[in-house]
């Protein structure tokens, strides 16, 4: 009889998933969707139910050994070396570094390939007390959305408990994609909630097909639609103005312009039909309604601008505090539990001196600032593949060929990444030690129970940079604190009532009984303690007071806005070695409506040459009429290094930065498409 072990997803997902592991002697793990877990249901979804019982099983595809680079850097060209010899090499160049240049010249980024707590907030103790630099991992993704609901909010990290959906009349997505990025909430929360659903996407995604109303507008146009359907709201009588009164700061500085912002206006900027626009207000003004953005949404120029208007929605209608309402860009679940990861992060240690030394530099910036070689001597990778997830990747493949650049990357495979590393270390897989996993939508924390011992010398990230920290011969304590005194730790201050091992048997736990009240207080994290419509902190920054009904002009002299959503195959870049997801995929393609592929001269199928001032990449043609003008779509998360053209989206992605946050305008990209 099999060994069933309960564990939990640990990949950067809304879904969290709780999984079934399927044990027997000799026989590979089977890996199923664990039936009593809410979000998963029994079903993995399309990406890990194939990728976790294939690609990471492969003996051969993982990375088991530390290796170090025997040719030039890029060739991954390696030999095996002892942990010894690796973590004495590294101590060795990373102190001649410190004595040097200081700390502040040791690099790091790092992002969310395991998001379990542990492997992704233990390590940054490590680089906090010797006082290293980082690349600030949200400009990569959503950092200005966090900075304008910090604005907006006060906070961006509490949002709409998403049990209460049960009592809204209306659900509003806005540039979130669940059919790609979230399958079992589309499928299970969102298909089946009770409420009209709304998807704003400039895409006809899945999601948005399946909607009872899909709002259509032109890319970068999401304020200006924002300001549209406060204007119909307003002469719908739904603003609640004792709401506004009591919780608010500054409404009545946007007032004139929403009240500028006719239908016909909104139309105009945005692409959306009145008839449409009105629909869309009419579901919202019903209410409760409850609004979800997405982190896509602010992935352009303005989108800082965008999150902030949007955001006036809830604010000016009073849809918040009260059973079906509120809003979402993520929930800090282990926040919720109580859990400090300020602490699990180390955000305490190291010097006040090095602390001011440290630099925080942007994606944005990473392949700019490692060119200079009077800057970074030591750059560090884990929990990432810069190398296919960054923009700029023609710069930052040229600066990360410098030979005086002393490079470490931590994976569980080889990657693009990897190539370029002087010292590669083996990851271990969360198949292979114990954590806690959290969900960043519903109120899930679950166990990472380790199921089989680590592959080949591979180990989880959290003791390799103990090690290092040993062979540095560092002595804060907290550099050296083992994995089960820091879940105790965190059992504790959650306070569960019930220990790990209890844990690992339910799998999972969702945060209270009842759906839990978000800002039901009308208690904001803002400095005067309201929603500030009107902020003085913006203005400080060099920002609007307010937000405003901006719309970014519609592509010219030829140029299309290209668009690289989340893949329905590949979890951002994560699973995109494995083979069978690369035929599901199939070629790299290129997505125009008819008519946008007529003008451009091309047709279905043919390839095309796809370029801008920062790259060129190969593509084919797909045909999607459903489309707006002026826009392509290519879906993002393959690696380079396995395309046929040895390129990827990125190539293209030019690293301009968003209004606040410092963050990529991926989904502001604009190209030329040529037939070869």
């Amino acid at each position: 009889m099999p060994t069933l072990i309960r564990t939990n997803c640990p990949r950067d997902c809304y879904d969290a998933c709780g999984i079934l592991v399927e044990k027997k002697e000799g026989e590979p793990l089977r890996i199923l969707g664990d039936p009593e877990h809410p979000v998963a249901r029994g079903r993995l979804c399309s990406k890990c139910a194939v990728a976790y019982n294939g690609v990471w099983q492969d003996k051969q595809a993982r990375l088991q050994h530390p290796l170090r680079r025997s040719g030039q850097k890029g060739d991954g060209a390696f030999e095996r070396i002892s942990w010894g010899e690796a973590l004495a090499e590294i101590a060795s160049k990373f102190q001649a570094v410190i004595d040097q240049h200081g700390a502040e010249a040791i690099l790091h980024t790092h992002y969310s390939g395991t998001l379990s707590l542990l492997a992704h907030f233990f390590p940054n103790r490590f680089f906090t007390a010797i006082g290293a630099s980082e690349v600030d991992p949200d400009t990569i993704c959503n950092a200005a959305g966090h900075v304008a609901w910090h604005l907006l909010y006060g906070e961006s990290g509490m949002g709409f408990d998403p049990r209460t959906a049960k009592d809204a009349a209306s659900i509003f997505v806005w540039g979130a994609n669940p059919s790609h990025s979230a399958p079992h909430i589309a499928e299970h929360w969102l298909e089946g909630a009770k409420a009209n659903v709304v998807v704003i996407d400039p895409i006809q995604t899945d999601s948005a097909a399946a909607a009872d109303l899909h709002v259509q507008p032109r890319p970068g146009s999401d304020a200006a639609l924002a300001f549209g359907l406060l204007h119909e709201l307003h002469a719908m009588d739904a603003f609640d103005q004792a709401y506004i009164e009591n919780f608010t700061l500054g409404a009545e500085e946007v007032m004139s312009t929403i009240a500028s912002c006719t239908p016909e206006w909104t139309a105009e900027q945005t692409g959306v039909p009145t008839s449409t626009l009105r629909q869309a207000a009419e579901l919202y003004a019903a209410g409760p309604s409850m609004l979800w953005c997405g982190q896509g949404l602010q992935r352009q120029s303005m989108g800082g601008n965008v999150m902030r208007s949007v955001g006036l929605l809830p604010a000016l209608t009073g849809n918040i505090g009260k059973p079906g309402t509120g809003f979402c860009y993520l929930n800090y679940t282990p926040a919720f539990a109580g859990i400090d990861l300020g602490e699990l992060s180390g955000a305490r240690l190291g010097t006040t001196e090095n602390k001011a030394k440290a630099k925080s530099i942007s994606h944005m910036d990473l392949a700019t600032r490692l060119s200079d070689s009077t800057e970074f001597k030591a750059f560090i990778a884990w929990n990432t593949n810069p190398l296919a997830s960054a923009p700029n990747q023609t710069a930052l493949r040229e600066a990360m060929r410098r030979e005086d650049l002393f490079t470490v990357v931590l994976d569980c495979f080889p990657t693009d990444t990897t190539a370029f590393a002087d010292i590669v270390l083996p990851a271990a897989s969360f198949l292979e030690f114990d954590d806690i996993t959290f969900g960043y939508f519903n109120l899930l924390l679950g166990a990472q129970t380790k199921v089989s011992e680590p592959l080949g010398e591979s180990l989880p990230n959290q003791e390799i940079f103990r090690r290092i920290a040993t062979a540095m011969s560092l002595e804060e304590p907290a550099l050296f604190d083992d994995d089960i005194s820091l879940i105790t730790h965190m059992m504790n201050q959650w306070d569960p009532g019930f220990d790990f091992d209890e844990l690992k048997t339910r799998g999972h736990v969702l945060l209270g009984d009842e759906p839990m009240p978000m800002y039901a207080d009308g208690q904001f994290n803002t400095r005067s303690g309201k929603i500030e419509i009107a902020s003085a902190k913006a203005e400080q920054m060099g920002l609007p007071r307010t937000p405003i009904p901006h719309a970014d002009q519609a592509p010219v002299d030829g140029r299309i806005r290209l668009i690289t959503p989340s893949s329905k195959w590949r979890l951002n870049d994560s699973h995109a070695n494995d083979s069978h997801l690369q035929v599901q995929a199939g070629p790299a393609t290129v997505w125009l409506s008819s008519i946008e592929a007529a003008r451009c001269g091309v047709i279905e199928g043919q390839r095309v040459n796809v370029r801008n001032e920062t790259g060129t990449i190969e593509l084919t043609v797909g045909i999607d009429d459903t489309l707006p003008d002026a826009t392509a779509l290519s879906y993002k998360g393959r690696w380079p290094s396995i395309e046929e053209t040895g390129v990827n989206v990125n190539f293209l992605h030019t690293p301009n930065k968003t209004d606040m946050g410092e963050s990529t305008s991926v989904h502001g990209t604009e190209v030329y498409i040529e037939p070869i």
